[in-house]
């Protein structure tokens, strides 16, 4: 009985572990325990590619232990360093949601453990669970924030840019993704730093591309992981 009772509580501390990445703190034990059993453990030795660079995201990579970098090679042999990320935390999230192919190539700078977790069970966790969904939104309005700081003036990024990084920051506290729009466009506009007309051009773009949809008061966002690629100008 005490080696049963050892041997359980090991292998909920595994499955646990799962929730000190940041996308999956909030799930209860029953759903981490789930993920962890249709994940697949893998070891990489520091220098290996986790994923490369367009490589199709079939499967979300959980890093679990070490450091990675995100790195792209220009066709003229520059290479590209878009930042490291430690564990735990989630891979290219924004490469599995859209499924268009990893962004980066992912490199272990140091060892790491990971479980790879697949697409089509990760995009049901979004749309299923709540807590999961509005974690991502705040993910997605994070990486937004941060991308704005780095041109260090809102003013100077694109119209589409500004746009898509208020929507996905508004949107954040709201688990279905939708935002009141404060008054009318023109205020809208004026927030911005922009006209009416470009709001409208913007909005009208948006919604034709299918990331959101527009009434006369609110803004629906359809589909967030797409947006953030908008804020990049």
């Amino acid at each position: 009985m005490p080696g049963s009772v050892s041997g359980d509580a090991a292998a909920a501390a595994k499955w646990r572990s799962l929730s000190g990445v940041p996308l999956l703190a909030g799930l209860s034990d029953d759903q981490l325990r789930t993920l962890w059993d249709a994940s697949l453990a893998r070891g990489y030795p520091a220098g290996h590619a986790l994923r490369g660079e367009g490589d199709p995201a079939s499967h979300l990579v959980l890093l679990l232990r070490g450091r990675v970098a995100a790195t792209s090679t220009t066709r003229s042999g520059r290479v590209l360093c878009f930042g490291e990320w430690a564990a735990p935390c989630a891979l290219d999230k924004v490469a599995v949601i859209d499924g268009h192919g990893h962004t980066a190539t992912l490199t272990a700078l140091t060892p790491c453990s990971v479980r790879t977790l697949p697409r089509d069970l990760f995009l049901t966790v979004i749309d299923d669970v709540s807590s999961v969904r509005r974690h991502v939104l705040r993910v997605l309005a994070g990486q937004a924030r941060s991308h704005q700081e780095k041109i260090t003036m809102t003013a100077t990024m694109p119209a589409e840019a500004r746009l898509a990084a208020w929507l996905l920051n508004e949107a954040a506290s709201d688990a279905r993704g939708s935002i009141a729009l404060p008054g009318t466009q023109q205020v809208l506009a004026d927030l911005l730093g922009v006209t009416r007309v470009t709001v409208n051009r913007v909005l009208s773009r948006l919604r034709r591309d299918g990331l959101i949809e527009v009434d006369r008061h609110a803004i629906a966002i359809l589909a967030p992981e797409l947006l953030e690629l908008r804020t990049h100008g």
